[in-house]
């Protein structure tokens, strides 16, 4: 079954049980920004397989993520009538018909499934089949409003429809600013607006306790300005922006966004009081926090002094909330940490203010088979906006590279390949740097940190976060294909003397030979370089017999693959090329030949005779 725990939990999963349901799923993946997840015995494409359906469906709906289903809604229905508990924790769960005629929200109307149904339909051109009585009566599903908007009291929702169902008017009461948005979703409903109605709707940024028969909802036009010494404890800042919120009598459901300068886009408590309210962050150069310099209400020269602006909490508050916003809560302080709050006009997207700190994945993608590709690197790269890497790297994503800005390369050049990510990811942007096998094993990850340590980038890609995830690497892929070869001690070695002086690989071909290490040799050969492989065998002849087996792996999770052994005494250098990895097993690597006819390699766990005891622990 398909690992699932590390996916976003708002994003749909499209479930297919055959290739003839690929190319509507791929349609409704498009539309609602889905992942594929296709059953592994029948489906060859897919962003995520799985073998069992019925496992796979209640771990997804466990976990919390939409399902679509593409298969009948009754076989859906059974699949999940097990897990089904609370209504109102249960996320999304749509049918969409195998011939695109229907689309038939199953659970979760009320979070967001009837919506999905609508727009699913009209991406596919079907039908919507709602049947959630508040949405057919109402027209609208006061538990779910539009995005920028959060109902506080969602438990009161049900009984609040119930009497607007039975007749009852509803009293809307606004003393916030977003009314535009609220107040468009509401017209197009078919409530019954009466100014004596005992249904109340009441739209407040300010922090309120429903009354009888009244639910509140808070529009998200509050911007929280804040500003930190360097290495600040995330507590105290936390505490601070707490205070904020208290002393403007503010509700923290109506924080959009935590802005400062950008300057902060790495500092940890910034981040720590943005996940704390469960909004992103958001940063601003010094020049555009000093364009708002005439409406602080506490500049600061020793601020501007130090980081070319007036005011960093105030002028960050400000500039997200635009010129018709206004400050709510003027300069607060704390021994470390400043902060402010401001409120907009309208509903605030953190999307369309400041830039976000860029995100720089770093991975693996193994030898590039989907098979092999791990699921946090599928996931990585499906969160990615950008994607650089060697052209080859990227094609072998196939459908997860799809919507996504390539960055394609030649072979070589790989500083200029790292630089130019970290400086898309110091834009702002999430950029997956793309390698083969592990990231971190002759790859990429290493000199993304020699750049942060010696320097060469802007400073803006000097503050990216970074993620390194783990791939499967040559040395493992054909170990596995051949059995257990590196079941003791080993090491690998470049051949290459591309970076590394040749005498520096022949000191360390010829520790490897004395310490009797398995050795995996990466970049055997070249087009121009053929006599390095050749000097390893003859010096590791020197230290083992010359019946010890050599894995020579080529193509390896790729079309073409082909992983044959030969005596290390044998080992021709003309049978080698750029695309194989050499294995050479040590003095007591082994082969052993199956009842199928297929020799395998292995090297045992306990050395010279102590073997057994070395069994004792497994």
């Amino acid at each position: 079954m398909a690992a699932v725990s590390t996916v976003p939990a708002d994003k749909p999963a499209i479930l297919v049980l055959n290739e003839a349901a690929i190319p509507l799923a791929r349609q409704v993946a498009t539309a609602i920004f889905g992942e594929v997840h296709g059953a592994s015995a029948r489906v060859s494409t897919a962003d995520v397989h799985f073998s069992s359906v019925k496992e796979h469906v209640q771990t997804l709906f466990a976990a919390g993520r939409p399902i679509i289903a593409v298969m009948a809604s009754g076989a859906l229905i059974r699949l999940l009538a097990p897990v089904l508990a609370d209504k109102h924790a249960e996320p999304p769960v749509l049918a969409v018909a195998e011939d695109g005629s229907s689309v038939v929200p199953l659970l979760g109307g009320h979070h967001g499934a009837n919506d999905l149904a609508r727009k699913i339909a009209a991406a596919i051109g079907a039908h919507a089949a709602i049947t959630t009585a508040g949405d057919l009566k109402l027209g609208v599903a006061l538990d779910q409003p539009p995005q920028g908007h959060v109902l506080a009291n969602p438990t009161d929702a049900k009984t609040v429809m119930a009497e607007l169902v039975a007749g009852e008017g509803a009293r809307l009461v606004v003393d916030s600013g977003a009314l535009s948005s609220l107040a468009t979703w509401l017209t197009q409903s078919r409530l019954s607006f009466q100014q004596e109605a005992r249904v109340t709707l009441t739209v407040t940024d300010q922090q309120k306790t429903a009354g009888e028969l009244e639910l509140v909802y808070h529009p998200k036009t509050l911007v929280l300005g804040m500003g930190c010494e360097r290495h600040a404890k995330p507590d105290e800042a936390i505490a601070l922006a707490e205070e904020a919120l208290a002393k403007g009598g503010l509700s923290r459901a109506s924080l959009a966004a935590v802005c400062s300068i950008d300057l902060k886009a790495d500092e940890t408590a910034i981040h720590a009081v943005a996940a704390h309210f469960g909004v992103p962050a958001r940063f601003f150069t010094a020049a555009t926090l000093e364009a708002e310099a005439p409406r602080l209400k506490n500049p600061s020269d020793v601020v501007f002094a130090e980081v070319g602006c007036h005011g960093v909490a105030e002028g960050a508050a400000l500039a997200a909330v635009g010129a018709a916003g206004e400050l709510v809560v003027e300069k607060i302080k704390s021994k470390v940490a400043t902060a402010a709050i401001a409120r907009a006009s309208d509903i605030v997207d953190p999307n369309d203010i400041g830039r976000a700190r860029g995100r720089l994945f770093v991975v693996g993608i193994g030898p590039g088979s989907e098979g092999w590709r791990s699921p946090e690197v599928s996931r990585m790269v499906s969160n990615s906006t950008d994607l650089v890497g060697y052209s080859l790297y990227l094609d072998l994503l196939g459908p997860l590279a799809d919507g996504k800005v390539r960055h394609d390369f030649d072979l070589g050049k790989e500083e200029a390949r790292v630089v130019h990510a970290m400086e898309l990811a110091g834009e702002g942007k999430t950029v997956a740097l793309v390698c083969s096998g592990d990231a971190g094993i002759y790859a990429m990850a290493t000199l993304v940190f020699e750049l942060f340590d010696k320097g060469g980038i802007s400073d803006a890609a000097s503050r990216i976060e970074v993620q390194v995830s783990p791939g499967i690497s040559a040395l493992q892929a054909a170990a596995a294909r051949i059995g257990a070869p590196l079941g003791h001690d080993f090491c690998t070695i470049s051949l290459s003397d591309l970076l590394t002086p040749w005498e520096h690989i022949q000191r360390r071909v010829k520790a490897a030979g004395e310490g009797d290490f398995v050795i995996a040799f990466y970049n055997p050969v070249s087009m121009k370089r053929r006599t390095q492989l050749a000097y390893a065998r003859d010096e590791l002849l020197k230290y083992r017999p010359a019946s010890s087996p050599v894995i020579l792996a080529t193509n390896l999770g790729r079309e073409g693959e082909a992983v044959r052994t030969v005596p290390l005494g044998a080992l021709n250098v003309d049978d080698v090329d750029m695309l194989t990895v050499v294995v050479v097993g040590s003095s007591e690597s082994r082969t052993v030949t199956t009842g199928d006819g297929k020799t395998w390699v292995y090297t045992p766990r306990g050395y010279s005779g102590k073997a057994e005891s070395g069994m004792k622990g497994v």
